[in-house]
């Protein structure tokens, strides 16, 4: 048998060549959660910063967010499902353990040619799942990745906890990436770390192997987000600063050359101050958790839609994301934006 010599794949640049985003049309209000357990508008605003949140209506899934994100997200790219050759769908609540949400998802929109998997890093699974996808495209493992930030977090929620019930909402962003044809734009850096100390602070504790479903798990209500409010206020804070910290260091680039900061929308106070840790200006700070609460992995490119829609991102300008999650998960990736000239 012959073997044919081996072809070293050509290393370029990656970019996010388009990006969209899809959240249900169903509104859960402030107003609404003062009818459901004692808390109210202001506290709610003063606390984290939401004013409404989208949730799905029954029987939708983290799938059918993600199809309709990733469709748009296709089409934007000058592109159709066939041309995508990998999935990564970054997401806390899949449709199921097993098969996949990418599989799931690869099936709905009809991408046939492309293979892929979940990945679970909660609030920091979009940046990880850039990171992730730029390497297939830069090492010409893909032409085409699609990258989905997607959760239906009122489906882990447990709406009689006033500490969780008003943080969360439900959405998807996809984007897709391929090799730049512009040496100058494309992801420049990340970062990325984990502190797994920090699990218990911020957990799902049953339906795992550890604990797996039971009338006992059921009744105690050990199937809902349970949070340490406090230990994830101090962990995100300081390692929002420390992961961009990095990333501006290691490339030598300063804070003022940002020209957008995009930030995991957790709540408004953790925003606010880490920004200021940075002395990053307001006026540089991609802020939509007012209208979307905390959707985990569906924060940041609905930030970065937000940001596209308003023409506040624009060819060319040099884009930190960062966010830290459950895990506890870090993650930040420094770009420069240049989507698809097709789109």
């Amino acid at each position: 048998m012959v073997i044919a010599p081996f072809t070293p794949r050509m290393i370029a640049r990656a970019r996010i060549s388009s990006i969209a985003a899809y959240v249900p049309p169903k509104l859960l209000t402030n107003a609404d959660l003062e009818k459901m357990v004692e808390t109210n508008d202001e506290w709610i605003m003063q606390r984290v910063g939401i004013r409404e949140r989208h949730i799905v209506e029954p029987g939708i899934a983290t799938s059918d967010l993600a199809k309709e994100a990733s469709l748009k997200a296709i089409a934007n790219a000058g592109l159709t499902p066939a041309d995508i050759d990998f999935i990564l769908v970054a997401t806390t609540t899949p449709d199921t353990l097993f098969p996949s949400t990418a599989c799931i998802l690869q099936d709905k929109i009809g991408a046939s040619k492309a293979w892929g998997f979940d990945l679970m890093a909660a609030c920091s699974g979009f940046a990880y799942g850039v990171t992730t996808a730029a390497q297939m495209v830069a090492s010409g493992a893909s032409r085409h990745a699609l990258v989905v930030g997607a959760d239906v977090m009122s489906s882990i929620i447990d709406y009689t906890d006033r500490t969780t019930c008003v943080l969360f909402g439900d959405g998807a962003g996809a984007v897709v990436l391929e090799a730049s044809d512009d040496e100058n734009v494309g992801i420049i850096d990340f970062e990325n770390y984990v502190d797994g100390s920090g699990g218990p602070a911020l957990c799902m504790p049953a339906g795992g192997s550890r604990m797996p479903a039971s009338i006992e798990t059921v009744e105690k209500r050990l199937h809902y987000v349970k949070q340490d409010g406090q230990a994830v206020f101090k962990f995100a804070v300081r390692n929002m600063e420390e992961v961009c910290r990095r990333l501006l260091s290691r490339t030598k680039i300063q804070g003022s050359d940002i020209d957008l900061f995009v930030p995991h929308q957790a709540s408004l106070r953790i925003i606010l101050a880490a920004a200021e840790k940075l002395g990053m200006p307001r006026e540089k700070i991609v802020i939509n958790i007012d209208r979307f609460g905390n959707t985990t992995a569906g924060t940041i490119p609905l930030a970065l839609n937000d940001a596209v829609e308003s023409g506040r991102l624009k060819r060319g300008d040099l884009v930190l994301l960062a966010s830290v999650g459950a895990g506890f998960t870090v993650g930040g990736v420094l770009l420069r934006w240049g989507l698809n000239k097709r789109s």
